[in-house]
Order: structure tokens, then C-alpha cells, then sequence
């Protein structure tokens, strides 16, 4: 039987780690709070960007239907044209990947880390070079840890999302692609879907993706229509704003996310930590009788034997 003292001791413990639990779950709600509210907002501006440069990718697909004149290839430099060509035989891709820079989240991170990972081995298996490039200190740790070599790496912009710091990082990309030294970029994040439950993106950003648009649907149903001499500037614009904006949903996503993974994880252990004090205290409530019940034996066993 355990001594009263070591377990009074251990109650004492885990009733303080319990209050440090519960204290955590109460400010990652309120920041969950604030940051529902801002990926909410911004999601549906992401969306509509998405479906707009779908369109327009789906359009250069089919030959500039219905508002895309026939010569705007001609007049876009041929880097340009690279965001919406389909490279078949990449040589090199970029994996952008966004971690936390705290943990105590439950598989928030892990789960970022797995489908990097698995990335990495499929473009492996292929001989196609990787640079990997990071956000978030958890993230980063593990690659280091695990001697993964990283192109670049920014702590603090996960937690903290900066529309101007996320230009800057994703444009590096960008600019490798138009020029040719890149043939892909990635976005890999855990993002959020509701109080309960993140969802995990792995988003190709380039080249932009036109698969699934329908060209005979959209001759009929599209009501995109652009001036021919705003064609150009328009393209250059949107492909920018769609880039940009999606590292930057990427980001705004991610911390709401790990905001409510945090939440179940401090929740989780409040309620394990109350369980283990239930049960410790049934232990020293048995320790105590037990010490009363062989303090009562010796007691009698005296008295009977001075008879």
C-alpha cells in the first residue's frame, strides 16, 4: 500500500496541473473566439477568389471562352503563362507546410508533419527534388530533428498572421516558378472546420488547376465577361491577389484551428486530471483504513496480551 504522505502528494499535484489545464482551455476559447470569427469572414472572400481564378484557368484551358480573347496568350510573357500550364514531368517543387509554435494541441501538428511526409515520399519515389519550406516552430523542430534539410524557415507568422509577412514568403515561390526554377508549390495546413473537428488541406497553388471545369458548361451558364484591353493587367492582378491571399487564409485558418485542437486537448486532460484525483483519493481513503484497521489490531493484540 502507498504511503499516505506520497499520495496526498500526488493529489496535490495533479489537482495544480488541473487548474493549469482548465485555465489554458478557457483562454484558448476566447482566442478561439476572435479567430472563428476572422476565418469565417475571410473564407468566403478566399472561396470566391478560388472560383474566379478557376474560371479563368478553365477558360485558358478551353481556348479564352465566353469574355477571354484568343490573343491574350500572345500578349502575356510566357513565365506567366507557366501559373496555368500542367507540367506533366516536374523536376521541382516547392512544400510550404504550417505548424503551430506551441504545442499542448493534441495531433495538430503531427498530422501537418505526416502529410508533408507523405509528400516528400511520393515526389521521392519519383526523383523529383523538394525544397521544403517552413512556418511554425513545431514543424521546424521536427525536420531539424529529423535532419531534413529546409530551404527557409519563419517562427512566429503562424501564431500571429501578417498579411505583409505572408507576401513576402510565399512571393519567393512564386518568383522560382516564373522563372522556371520550380515546377510546383504546395500549401500544407491543418485548417479549421468547426469547435470540434480541423481539417487537413494540401493545397497546389501552382500551376493553377483547370481540371475540372467544364468548357461547354461555362459557354452557356458563365457570366464573367472582361474588356480586352484590361485582360492582361486583370490576369497579372488576380493571379497575385489568389496567391497571396491564399498563403495568408493558409495562416488565419491554421491558428483557429490550433485554437480549438487546443481547446479539446486542455479539456481532455482537465476531465483525465479529475478522474486520476477520484481515483487517487478512493486509494488514499483505503490507505488510511487500512492504516486505522492495523493500528486497531496492534491495539488489541496489546491489551490481550497483557491479560
Amino acid at each position: 500500500m502507498a504511503n499516505l504522505k506520497d499520495i496526498q502528494r500526488q493529489i496535490k499535484s495533479v489537482s495544480n496541473t488541473q487548474k493549469t489545464t482548465r485555465a489554458m482551455k478557457l483562454v484558448s476559447t476566447a482566442k478561439l473566439r476572435r479567430a472563428e470569427e476572422l476565418a469565417k469572414r475571410s473564407r468566403l472572400y478566399a472561396q470566391k477568389m478560388n472560383q474566379v481564378i478557376a474560371e479563368i484557368a478553365g477558360r485558358i484551358k478551353c481556348n479564352r471562352v465566353g469574355g477571354l480573347s484568343k490573343n491574350v496568350l500572345e500578349s502575356v510573357d510566357k513565365s506567366e503563362n507557366r501559373m496555368f500550364e500542367s507540367i506533366e514531368d516536374p523536376k521541382m517543387v516547392d512544400i510550404v507546410f504550417v505548424t503551430a509554435d506551441k504545442g499542448l494541441c493534441g495531433g495538430f501538428n503531427i498530422q501537418t508533419i505526416k502529410a508533408v511526409n507523405k509528400l516528400l515520399k511520393e515526389y521521392k519515389a519519383k526523383n523529383v527534388k523538394v525544397r521544403l519550406r517552413g512556418i511554425g516552430k513545431k514543424g521546424i523542430e521536427y525536420f531539424n530533428y529529423n535532419e531534413v534539410e529546409m530551404l527557409d524557415t519563419v517562427v512566429g507568422l503562424s501564431s500571429k498572421p501578417n498579411k505583409e509577412k505572408s507576401d513576402d514568403f510565399i512571393m519567393t515561390s512564386v518568383a522560382d516558378f516564373r522563372d522556371g526554377k520550380i515546377d510546383a508549390l504546395h500549401i500544407v495546413y491543418n485548417g479549421y472546420k468547426n469547435m470540434i473537428t480541423q481539417e487537413l488541406h494540401v493545397n497546389q497553388v501552382l500551376p493553377i488547376d483547370a481540371d475540372q471545369f467544364d468548357c461547354q458548361e461555362a459557354q452557356s451558364s458563365s457570366m464573367l465577361e472582361i474588356e480586352a484591353e484590361d485582360e492582361e493587367k486583370m490576369l497579372d492582378s488576380l493571379v497575385e491577389k489568389y496567391i497571396n491571399y491564399n498563403m495568408y487564409y493558409s495562416l488565419i485558418d491554421s491558428v483557429a484551428a490550433e485554437h480549438s485542437a487546443r481547446m479539446q486537448a486542455m479539456d481532455t486532460a482537465t476531465n483525465n486530471a479529475k478522474e486520476m484525483v477520484k481515483n487517487l483519493n478512493v486509494q488514499f481513503n483505503k490507505a488510511r483504513q487500512a492504516a486505522i484497521t492495523t493500528e486497531l489490531i496492534e491495539i488489541i493484540s496489546g491489551v490481550e496480551s497483557m491479560k
